[in-house]
């Protein structure tokens, strides 16, 4: 079965075109199917059926995990199951039936505008790691690129006399302007701090770890993480936080959901509209706390 989930994951990626990021999802989700299935003695992917299938969405519920995982992980297995009855390597698909759960949408969490002023303001230090950590803060809010994106930009992606970045996400790439902060920021990193961190000078990465390697998600969640707690943020950041807080903070300021919408390359506009909910739940909120008969 391992064989065939990596010949899923290279056409995923080589034929599909898919995201790094989502890539990754796809096989850690099959990965844990296929362990599931070893477990129960099911050793090749024509064995399974519409009823394993089942217990084994029931299993990841009765485990806990939340309902937007297990709708991942079903749109995963459907995805796989499509591939191997379109090669041929199974007679029919098991998982047709499956449905996902129903997942109740939630308000993301969002940072004030004073609370990204204060993180932005906290690597105020001369040292090459604060001075590319501010470039990356500035860049990531400025922006609302996603920190998967942030950590692959490469130089070229970068136009600082246009002020503006391409940004690359799997086959699909965009144009995003940036303001007079980020700008700051780039140039200064620019100017010599990212070449103390990065010393093979024919690495092209825009950004890079104190190991002169590409930082990883985690890594750059740590940095944001540590900042945070400087800054006295009692919100929980998470590296989709400053993206978030962008798309908020330009909706509150007037921007149209098309224009938010291209620069976060949201495929479908409804997930842009949330942004535009959480404007119309705060302007009410503010009328009922300042109208003399709210």
């Amino acid at each position: 079965m391992e064989n065939i989930l990596n010949g899923f994951i290279t056409y995923l990626h080589n034929v599909k075109k898919k995201s790094e990021n989502t890539v990754l999802s796809y096989n850690r989700d099959l990965t844990k199917l296929v362990n599931y299935l070893k477990v129960n003695k099911i050793d090749s992917f024509d064995k399974v059926t519409e009823e394993v299938l089942d217990k084994y969405i029931k299993s990841l519920t009765e485990d806990g995990f939340k309902s937007a995982t297990i709708s991942r992980n079903i749109a995963s297995i459907k995805a796989l199951f499509h591939y191997l009855a379109n090669e041929d390597k199974i007679e029919s698909d098991p998982s047709t039936k499956l449905k996902a759960p129903k997942i109740e949408k939630k308000m993301p969490e969002i940072l004030t505008m004073n609370e990204v002023v204060s993180l932005l303001e906290q690597p105020s230090g001369d040292s090459p790691k604060e001075i590319r950590d501010k470039a990356m803060l500035e860049l990531l809010y400025a922006t609302g690129i996603r920190v998967s994106e942030l950590i692959s930009l490469d130089l070229e992606d970068v136009n600082l006399s246009m002020s503006y970045i391409n940004c690359h996400d799997g086959n699909k790439s965009r144009t995003i302007p940036f303001g007079k902060e980020a700008k700051t920021a780039l140039v200064n990193y620019l100017d010599g701090s990212r070449n103390a961190i990065v010393d093979d000078k024919s690495s092209t990465l825009l950004f890079a770890n104190c190991s002169g390697q590409k930082m990883s998600r985690q890594g750059f969640w740590k940095l944001i993480k540590h900042y945070a707690k400087k800054a006295g943020i009692e919100v929980d950041i998470t590296p989709h936080t400053l993206r978030h807080s962008f798309a908020a903070h330009l909706v509150e300021n007037g921007a149209d959901l098309r224009s938010v919408q291209e620069m976060l390359g949201h495929s479908d506009i409804s997930t842009t509209q949330i942004y535009a909910n959480m404007s119309h739940s705060h302007i009410r909120e503010v009328y009922n706390r300042a109208h003399p008969r709210g």
